[in-house]
């Protein structure tokens, strides 16, 4: 129940808000009148005044002392080059030039979603005309690109187009292994000799890649490893017969409506069967690990190779998601022995640093076994577990929610590794490294005269990193710096045209505060006041909510399209703020993330109840006109915020939520509520919609028809019960947009321009708007 991901794009084809990957924002409009260059409008937002420039995505070469990156081609309109760059000297070479990407028989360049290169010489991999198979555009065209002769060829010879997943090169470089219509190839680079190594794909059993529920709720996609020789392949394979499918209706799209089917395993119900084999790279019968335990209750949630050609190493979680075994797996007779095992009285989180030292000797590890998320070194046989991150701070991941993984880097020849933290700030993040041998302490990288957010992208070695630092209140600065003195070598991006630009604008700062829950927890949180605030007037109060362990709202970072957004209703007369509730992937340790284990929708909505009755008595807030608002997690905390606190808020728009547990899925809502078999009452209690009937406020529900996240199903129950109980609201249907509610010409635009009105009408400022 999170945010949709925006894929990363490069920034000229990225969406100008992280929701959605095609803003049509109509340039005419009931805002557009307004003349004032210092204010703003959802038109200037959204055709772009206001974007900050990025950079990127780079790609580092094995060396770590150059990267390839995209650029505007110098001589085919509209295309782009493969560009590297020598990170000492900034010398720069075109790598791969568009014109050299024309299909025989086309006229214009291959379209680069993405690419890899060869690891054995001048051959590049390039992806391309992609399509969603679930949530995310994970099939499509591969071309293999010879940057000697310049010959181009697709793979999969006589396959429909973009019907091909996660083709990868083998160690070697001599063969390409890819998915194709649930079964996986192997095709000879040199000859483009094809072989098939399963065959058993089907509707309900897919090889080398995932179901519904693993891709979203494990950010599994990619379901094959070459083995480290090139020799082996390791694969999932999924069996999904028994998970029933959802029917989403489609109505608008042809003269009869039909029906778009996803396997879709609700909380409660049976998962796929997962198993993994090994298969030999040319063919022959799959040797399947004798992995324990009923497939359908447990999850494979990763598979690698364990630095050896006959081992691969496998982690298992339980259905309850608080057991999980670190196994080893034999290549050759697939037995499995265990070599970990973390548990939890709540929930554990899948691992994405597992990285192995010393030639397979030890590996990296990030557990929560201490009641902070650290950073370990656990032996081979797991009997030898060291701490290297000792203090009383968490690793922060840019993205855990998605696979993100909490590591940046590891430097084997100086013995360090490099994660992000932020001891003493839940809401900024900061890099830091620790000794591998566990020596000493943890030492800060980033300088302490910018606070706020760093992210790195750190070079092979350790030496370089692009650095990107932003604050709530400043545009990211990119930059190459030098490790671990952390010296700037080149500025990239500095969007100083921006922030000029944004200099015209009547903005106040952003400001930072704490709030109180009711057990006494101190709370984080941001407010935005007019530019022309006046402590003696009294102001609507508008939060921003999410509240849900998925994601954080609170954060000084730069917030783009979104934060935009907050700052114009700033602009007309609101206080915006949000805050971060208890069960949030704050950096504040175990207890303060688990605290909601069993209690999604009733703590989280108590310590925004807390947040919103300690703010509505500063004398200029009006505790009579405080509304909330959401998305995804963020729509239910929304429902649960007006339904349970009927008399604090005053209005409230929920945006695609989840009002009943027992509709999300497996993997998701299991993990934080436990099975409905188990404790039916904590999903009534948990659930917005058993409390419809308290609704007081002025309440609106938005949602898209083709959601195949959070389905639309739960706000039809919703409907349902606020009829039975005679409430009034308003509601809005976005016909077969998915979660992101993003599809379709002017959909965006029209989106924000609803939810802006219906603040001015349900939320109204003093004097009218």
């Amino acid at each position: 129940m999170r945010f949709p991901k925006l894929a990363r794009q490069r920034p000229h084809r990225a969406s100008r808000w992280l929701l959605s990957a095609a803003l049509a924002l109509a340039v005419a409009g009931p805002l557009a009148a307004q003349a004032d260059s210092g204010l703003l409008t959802l038109d200037r937002i959204g055709r772009g005044e206001f974007e900050a420039q990025g950079y990127g995505p780079i790609r580092w070469a094995k060396s770590g002392a150059s990267y390839t990156v995209f650029e505007p081609s110098a001589t085919v309109k509209g295309a782009e080059d493969l560009v590297q760059y020598e990170v000492a000297t900034g010398r720069r070479t075109v790598l791969v030039p568009a014109r050299r990407l024309v299909p025989p028989g086309d006229s214009v360049p291959i379209d680069i979603e993405d690419f890899a290169w060869s690891p054995a010489g001048p051959a590049l991999l390039i992806y391309t005309n992609s399509k969603r198979v679930w949530r995310q555009r994970t099939r499509g065209d591969y071309w293999l690109v010879d940057t000697t002769s310049w010959s181009l060829r697709k793979l999969g010879p006589g396959a429909r187009p973009s019907t091909l997943m996660f083709a990868t090169f083998s160690p070697d470089g001599r063969r390409v292994a890819y998915v194709r219509e649930r079964n996986l190839y192997v095709e000879d680079v040199a000859d483009g000799r094809v072989t098939q190594l399963t065959s058993d794909g089907s509707p309900t059993v897919v090889n080398g890649t995932f179901d519904w529920v693993y891709e979203e709720e494990l950010s599994l996609r990619n379901g094959f490893r070459w083995s480290p020789d090139g020799q082996r392949i390791a694969y999932w394979q999924l069996g999904m017969d028994s998970v029933r499918n959802f029917d989403l209706i489609n109505d608008t799209d042809s003269l009869y409506s039909f029906v778009v089917p996803v396997q879709y395993p609700k909380a409660g119900t049976s998962n796929s069967a997962a198993r993994i084999g090994v298969v030999a790279a040319t063919g022959g019968p799959t040797r399947w690990l004798d992995i324990p335990g009923d497939p359908r209750n447990h999850y494979l949630a990763r598979m690698a190779w364990a630095a050896s050609p006959r081992e691969v190493v496998v982690q298992q979680l339980n259905r309850l998601q608080n057991t999980n075994r670190v196994m080893l797996g034999d290549a050759e007779t697939g037995s499995v022995r265990t070599i970990l095992t973390e548990r939890d009285s709540a929930w554990l989180d899948v691992v994405d640093d597992l990285r192995w030292l010393d030639g397979g000797k030890s590996f990296l590890w990030v557990s929560e076994r201490d009641g902070w998320r650290h950073l370990y070194r656990i032996s081979r046989d797991g009997r030898t577990v060291k701490l290297l991150t000792p203090g009383a701070f968490d690793l922060i991941s840019p993205d855990a929610a998605f696979g993100e993984p909490y590591v940046h880097a590891v430097d084997t020849t100086g013995g360090w590794a490099y994660f992000s933290a932020s001891p003493d700030n839940a809401t900024q993040r900061y890099l830091y490294r620790a000794r591998l041998d566990g020596k000493g302490r943890p030492e800060r990288v980033t300088p302490a005269s910018e606070p706020g957010s760093h992210d790195y992208d750190i070079a092979p070695g350790a030496r370089w990193a692009l650095h990107t630092w932003s604050a709530i209140d400043t545009p990211p600065r990119i930059e190459l710096v030098r490790l671990p003195r952390h010296e700037t070598i080149r500025t990239l991006v500095d969007n100083a045209e921006l922030v000029a630009r944004l200099r015209t604008l009547r903005l106040g700062p952003a400001e930072f505060f704490r709030t109180t829950a009711d057990d006494g927890t101190k709370l984080d949180g941001w407010m935005l006041k007019p530019a022309d605030f006046d402590s003696t007037k009294r102001y609507p109060l508008l939060f921003h909510v999410y509240g849900e362990p998925a994601s954080q709202t609170v954060l000084d970072e730069w917030q783009g399209f979104l934060g935009l957004w907050h700052r114009m209703l700033a602009q007309q007369g609101y206080i915006v703020a949000s805050v971060d509730n208890r069960g949030t992937p704050a950096p504040r340790g175990r207890a303060w993330r688990k605290s909601i284990y069993r209690q999604i929708g009733v703590l989280a909505s108590a310590d925004q109840a807390a947040a919103a009755r300690d703010l509505g008595r500063r004398p200029y807030i009006d505790p009579a006109r405080i509304g909330i608002w959401g998305w995804s997690g963020g729509g239910s905390m929304s429902l649960n915020a007006i339904f349970r606190y009927p008399d604090l808020y005053a209005m409230a728009m929920a945006v695609a939520p989840v009002p009943d547990l027992r509709l999300y899925d497996t993997i998701y809502q299991e993990r934080y509520m436990g099975l409905p078999s188990d404790d039916a009452e904590g999903y009534r209690i948990g659930s917005p919609i058993t409390f419809a009937g308290q609704l007081k406020g002025k309440l609106l529900v938005v949602h898209g028809s083709g959601d195949d996240n959070v389905h639309f199903q739960g706000t039809e129950r919703l409907v349902n019960a606020l009829v039975a109980a005679n409430k009034q609201f308003t509601m809005m249907d976005y016909p077969n947009r998915t979660h992101c509610i993003c599809e379709g010409p002017g959909t965006t635009r029209h989106l924000f321009e609803l939810l802006e009105n219906y603040l001015h009408e349900n939320l109204p400022l003093a004097g009218g708007h």
